[in-house]
């Protein structure tokens, strides 16, 4: 998942000032925005972030930054800002591309580096104090962004130079920078009515608080949630490392003597797959599809529908009839109704699928000799069995081969080097916000540096669920800055002095979040309002997800798979197998991700009148019953309460994405096939053509300079060996 800094702030789409980090001072940057003087006073800059950092790549310098450092900066960054924008819209000289569009791309510095740091930080690596700031500053900085983006003002300044376009001299970044900063002013409220503009400030402010009170009590959810469990047998299953990290794991709660198994963000967890005991799975599924409907403080319902309504109301305001028509305005697919028709063609299909599976679990239960039909929390224990016995596969015997330092290094960073040239190089000089991150050197292929990596991948409780990348620095010619990006991902940590294996859905989580990172770093662009991974949301996942091709890549396997005692490397009929299992259980592994979508659809194309009444509860089950598919069986891969996504993620009305993605992706990887697969000629290829351009260029024609042709279903629905292709087109 791709996580730009602001996704969790209503200053998402406010300039490049939340997007950029790093380069001349506040009163540099002050100086560069009129042509005109005028007599708005800059404030000065103080403290931490009053600077750039001076470690590589204006890295941020966690040696020095303390907790009680964020608040301060953000509101003085916020003071900067506004007095930068008040000299672009109060200088005298008539409004041109350069006084008035690039001028706001370059307000914001400090802002901006404050915020890349502390919502990297909130994200991966939390705490009471930090969760504080978040809570107070979330409505100021709506406020802030409002104070810009309504400024009647500013918008006809920009109006200006939007409607004198066709005469100015531009070239084709520039034009995309000033349409791009025109619409999103627009779709921000700028041509509202001032009353109107009152009404989107309030429930802004409202929404920025609502949505961080969602994501704070759902990390408290999901760690409160985690099953404690007295008995050792009832772990019976699990390895003996996974049972000596479930009793630390208790032990660091002070709950010696017991074991502790955390939730991960999604329905179904990663021990249900393991465990034979079936009053452990029963209590397991529970406690991740219950955990934040307790009735508590935790609970999150009750703001699922405030959150609700009032993005129905805001989008009534812009005459929409809800908010998935208000935000879809930019996307590759620009309506509710294109992106339900997408998915529900996939129904029948994937539904007969889903049955078919569930008969084949039914009947390995009955010849297990047990008296129950399959249930959500028997579903993955008994489809492994299934797999074994059809592939001769277990994922037990396969993760030896997994150890995460060499899938990493001789794996991602391998067929990053294949494709593209890349090399990287450790680092430990690089202060970071836990000890549990490592940093790398990127260089290009002609030995350039072309950024700064972290990697962060264990599980702990400060760490909100999944995973993502983000940005501390974006890159840009406008203030010579190159990327600084990290990964972050939730594997649970081996206990002390044993290997640290993965799975081999891990292993493709740490491909697919590097194929957002290579977005990141190969981003040529003069602004960084259109860097990298500023793209639509149903775009952005295309590169992570084409980048999971190459995990099982035989050239890449046979390079990182490497047994962690003998060094043997994977054995080809274990490669075969695993390619082979690839299309099984996709009834449920298509189907759990359909259903959140379609459920993320149905919760935004509700209207204010419909959402104020709505009983959180009877609408879920209402939303999944009219589906089409077997949900009481194959159970939605979030479920509202802790749909994180897209209640404070930014991918309301956009979780759709990763099914649109999933078959551009597919599409596009029998395009690497086609043409020979892992080469450099097809990696630069991939990387002229899509990696490299940003948001700059439309998602169509890019996709079609890549592949010579527009996206296609088919390949997608084969590789999940789904029948009925040609229904879903």
């Amino acid at each position: 998942m791709i996580k730009r800094m602001l996704a969790t702030t209503a200053l998402g789409l406010v300039l490049s000032a939340c997007t950029t980090t790093g380069g001349a001072s506040m009163e540099d940057t002050a100086m560069e925005t009129t042509e005109t003087s005028t007599d708005v006073a800059i404030p000065e800059a103080t403290g931490v972030f009053a600077q750039e950092s001076t470690l590589p790549f204006h890295a941020p310098d966690f040696s020095k930054i303390k907790d009680s450092d964020y608040l301060p900066a953000m509101k003085q960054g916020m003071a900067i800002q506004t007095a930068e924008v008040d000299a672009i819209k109060n200088n005298p000289a008539a409004p041109t591309f350069e006084n008035t569009v690039v001028a706001l791309e370059k307000s914001g510095r400090m802002l901006t580096r404050v915020l890349n740091t502390f919502y990297g930080v909130v994200g991966a690596n939390t705490n009471d104090t930090l969760d504080a700031v978040d809570a107070e500053i979330s409505p100021q900085l709506a406020a802030h962004s409002d104070a810009i983006m309504l400024d009647p003002q500013l918008f006809a300044r920009v109006k200006a130079v939007y409607d004198n376009r066709a005469a100015t001299n531009m070239t084709p970044e520039d034009a995309t920078l000033l349409e791009k900063t025109y619409e999103r002013m627009v779709h921000a409220g700028a041509e509202l009515t001032p009353a109107q503009k009152e009404q989107v400030k309030k429930i802004n402010g409202e929404l920025s608080t609502l949505t961080t009170q969602f994501s704070q009590r759902l990390t408290d959810a999901t760690k409160a949630g985690a099953l404690v469990v007295d008995d050792k047998a009832k772990l019976a299953g699990l390895s003996d490392g996974d049972i000596a990290s479930a009793a630390k794991a208790a032990e660091e709660r002070g709950m010696a003597g017991k074991y502790l198994l955390p939730l991960q963000n999604t329905t179904q967890q990663p021990q249900l797959a393991e465990l034979t005991d079936r009053s452990t799975r029963e209590a397991l599924f529970n406690a991740s599809w219950d955990r934040a409907e307790k009735g508590d403080a935790n609970d999150t319902r009750a703001l699922i529908k405030q959150i609700a309504t009032l993005r129905a109301q805001k989008a009534a305001l812009f005459g929409k009839p809800d908010w998935a028509s208000y935000v879809m305005y930019d996307r590759m697919v620009q309506s509710p109704a294109a992106a339900m028709k997408f998915m529900e063609q996939m129904v029948p299909a994937l539904a007969a699928t889903q049955r078919a599976e569930a008969a084949e679990l039914n009947a390995t239960i009955k010849a297990d000799g047990k008296n129950f039909t399959v249930k959500p929390w028997d579903w993955n224990m008994y489809s492994e069995k299934v797999r074994k016995a059809k592939y001769d596969i277990d994922e037990n015997a396969t993760k030896p081969y997994f150890e995460i330092h060499r899938v990493l290094e001789d794996g991602v960073f391998y067929a990053a080097n294949q494709l593209y040239g890349l090399t990287f190089k450790k680092r430990t000089d690089i202060p970071t916000y836990s000890p549990d991150v490592w940093t790398y050197t990127v260089y290009d292929k002609d030995g350039s540096e072309l950024g700064l990596f972290y990697f962060d991948p264990y599980q702990r409780d400060s760490k909100r669920g999944g995973a993502w990348m983000s940005n501390f620095v974006d890159q840009s010619f406008l203030f010579d800055e190159k990327p600084v990006i990290y990964n972050v991902l939730n594997i649970p940590k081996a206990a002390a002095g044993e290997p640290q294996l993965v799975s081999f859905d891990n292993v493709e989580t740490m491909f697919h979040e590097f194929g957002h990172a290579l977005h990141g770093f190969f981003a040529h662009q003069e602004y960084p309002s259109l860097s990298g991974t500023a793209v639509a949301r149903d775009f952005v996942e295309f590169p992570s997800q084409i980048n999971e091709m190459w995990a099982s890549d035989p050239t890449v396997l046979a390079h990182y798979a490497k047994h962690y005692k003998t060094g043997e490397t994977i054995p080809t009929a274990l490669i075969d197998k695993i390619k082979e299992a690839a299309k099984f259980n996709q009834g449920y592994a298509l189907g759990e991700t359909m259903e959140a979508a379609m459920l993320d659809m149905k919760w935004h194309s509700l209207s204010a009148q419909q959402a104020a009444a709505v009983n959180v509860d009877a609408f879920e089950k209402k939303s999944l019953d009219s589906l089409g598919l077997e949900t009481d069986l194959v159970p939605p891969r979030y479920r509202s309460s802790y749909f994180r996504h897209i209640f404070t993620n930014g991918y309301a009305a956009g979780y759709y994405s990763y099914l649109w993605t999933e078959m551009l992706a597919k599409d596009g990887s029998q395009w690497f096939r086609d043409n020979g697969g892992l080469s450099r000629k097809n990696g630069d290829h991939f990387r002229e053509t899509v990696l490299s351009q940003g948001g700059t260029k439309e998602y169509l024609p890019m996709y079609r300079a890549f592949t010579g042709h527009d996206p296609e279903v088919e390949p997608m629905l084969e590789s999940r060996g789904l029948v009925g292709g040609d229904d879903a087109k």
